[in-house]
């Protein structure tokens, strides 16, 4: 299976396993759509790719307002 061109949403995505995933996916050629509390760091992430190929918003996935914002 490939995902490029696919769209994926990742939540947590500001560190770690999240962040991990986000740098992998979007080297596949996927198109990411990337939620986490940390604007900061999502912004970071999103800078280190171009063309918009990596979207993000900030999300606490406890709220379900927030979830349904980013989906």
């Amino acid at each position: 299976m490939t995902v490029k061109d696919k769209v994926v949403v990742i939540t947590g995505a500001s560190s770690g396993i999240g962040a991990a995933t986000v740098q992998v996916l979007a080297q596949a050629g996927a198109k990411l759509v990337i939620g986490a509390r940390r604007t900061e760091r999502l912004a970071e992430l999103a800078a280190s790719f171009t063309d918009g190929q990596v979207l993000y918003q900030q999300t606490d996935v406890t709220d379900q307002q927030q979830v349904k914002a980013l989906i």
